[in-house]
């Protein structure tokens, strides 16, 4: 068994004594300064658009789309598109993409730094031991000096100290519940950047397989025209029809054709989108064609309540979490112009040799208090609080800016997917009657009862057509997507969040 010398235990006795009077100190902390934050409350609203819309939209190719109120958002919505190509393309991205991963570390560095200010809580503890090799001139009175006359010596010094700054006034804690609120801000600027990516590789592979079926589609005009142009030019050769015919459907056939190329590089640009959102160079990027019969659209639409929405949007929760950290600003900035206070206290040991270290002669201590009031600052501190009022009364400004131009979003994604299936249903319409319109006048003219500018009338007709089916049941499937996004996303629904909410707390909805 280790004897502790008598020595040892009584400086050890008055350590104990001085880290119980600095953390006695910290109980006189009071309540912090400053406003304390208060989350807005939603508005008062029961839906989303002036009037209320049909539960049902009419039907169209791939049916027609039911608005349930107040069901369940799945945390990986796009699962309800029903692609693997899809599925796989996301997985990817969310692995990969630089802008997702910058924002995860972002988050991981807001968590520590507030980890870091909250160590500010506590009183600092730091042990020291020194070895100093020194001598004193011939004169120098003191213990240290008689024993060593002019020769040089050897100094030894060990000691333990303590300092604590008692957070009075609070600010302490106002700075620790600022970084808190700017890690939440981090937190939902991650979802939201989750949640862009995700939707916008939806919206990008809908866009790339229309793009595709209008390149097909453009490119079956073409042929049909090419095919009618060589009709042509043999009745202009045997004389049965004048040469202006068939200069009218080569410019017909010119212009079908000039439609083709910025499809073409609208399509590439859609790739290298693509590529970038997988976090890869558009030469590394290799993607099948997408196919929008490929893609089911979703029927059952979920539609939060106007009440969960501001709980949900991840833009909403960041504006509110800025507007936490800039209320929590103004208590620091309050608590700067109270007195601040300052224990201090160390105990220790100084001798000549290691074997006298500990003896009752070599035993130093200290204790030390200070407080500090500022004066005057030329009105630095004064200023420095009201900016801060101001910046959180910018910061509420901005919040409700933010929830507005939220319902705005899912108002104006809610009335887009009821007329989207409308005007696919009159587009599809359109293309049918448009296809039989062009039959009719093909054979009419092969039997000399309509002039050839009436098929070409047609054609553009069907052309139109074809094109407008395809555009508007692509923007349904892109609507449909941005309806999930316009609600939060579901990430309160993934399980990703669900074991994030239990290694950090704080930052849940």
């Amino acid at each position: 068994m280790i004897e502790i010398p008598p020595t040892s235990r009584r400086a050890m006795r008055l350590a104990s004594r001085l880290l119980t009077t600095i953390g006695g100190a910290a109980l006189l902390a009071g309540c912090a300064v400053g406003p304390n934050f208060h989350r807005p409350p939603a508005p008062a609203v029961s839906g989303y658009t002036e009037a209320p819309l049909p539960a049902r939209t009419v039907q169209a190719a791939g049916g027609a789309q039911h608005l349930v109120v107040g069901a369940r958002i799945e945390g990986e919505w796009w699962n309800l598109f029903h692609s693997p190509q899809l599925d796989r393309l996301i997985a990817t991205a969310l692995t990969n993409n630089p802008s997702l991963l910058a924002a995860q570390n972002a988050l991981l560095a807001a968590r520590d730094t507030t980890r870091a200010e909250q160590g500010s809580f506590f009183p600092s503890l730091s042990g020291s031991f020194q070895s100093t090799r020194e001598r004193s001139p011939f004169g120098l009175t003191g213990s240290t000096a008689a024993s060593t006359g002019s020769s040089p010596f050897t100094l030894l010094n060990t000691s333990v100290s303590v300092s604590y700054a008692p957070d009075i006034f609070g600010g302490v804690r106002r700075q620790v519940e600022d970084l808190r609120a700017q890690a939440e801000d981090q937190r939902f600027a991650l979802e939201a950047t989750y949640l862009s990516l995700t939707a916008n590789i939806v919206t990008a592979a809908v866009t790339d397989a229309s793009l595709v079926e209008q390149i097909k589609a453009t490119d079956q005009i073409i042929a049909a025209e090419e095919k009618v142009l060589r009709v042509l030019h043999a009745q202009v050769a045997l004389g049965g029809i004048p040469a202006a015919n068939e200069l009218s459907q080569e410019s017909q056939l010119a212009q079908t054709r000039a439609t083709l190329p910025p499809l073409q590089s609208q399509l590439a640009q859609e790739r290298n989108q693509l590529a970038a959102y997988e976090g890869v160079l558009p030469s590394q990027f290799h993607l099948a064609n997408f196919n929008l019969a490929d893609i089911a659209l979703p029927h059952a639409l979920p539609v939060s309540l106007p009440s969960e929405l501001v709980r949900q949007r991840p833009d909403i929760r960041e504006a509110a979490a800025v507007l936490h950290e800039d209320t929590a600003l103004v208590g620091v900035a309050t608590a700067n112009m109270l007195p601040q206070i300052t224990l201090s206290g160390s105990v220790g040991h100084e001798a000549l040799t290691a074997a006298s270290l500990f003896t009752p002669q070599t035993l130093l201590w200290s204790l030390a208090s200070g407080i500090t009031q500022p004066l005057f600052q030329g009105g630095t501190l004064l200023y420095k609080r009201r900016a801060a009022l101001a910046t959180m009364r910018e910061a509420a400004a901005n919040y409700q800016n933010t929830v507005v131009l939220a319902f705005q979003n899912v108002s104006d994604t809610l009335l887009a997917l009821n007329y989207d299936a409308s005007t696919l249903a009159a587009d599809q319409t359109y293309e049918h009657s448009a296809k039989q319109a062009l039959a009719v006048v093909e054979d009419q003219y092969r039997l000399g009862g309509a002039p050839y500018t009436s098929v070409l009338t047609a054609e553009q007709t069907y052309e139109t057509a074809v094109i407008a089916r395809i555009k508007a049941s692509a923007q349904r499937y892109a609507d449909t997507a941005a309806l999930f996004q316009a609600l939060g996303g579901g990430w309160w629904n993934r399980h990703d969040v669900a074991k994030d909410v239990q290694n950090c707390c704080g930052v849940l909805p």
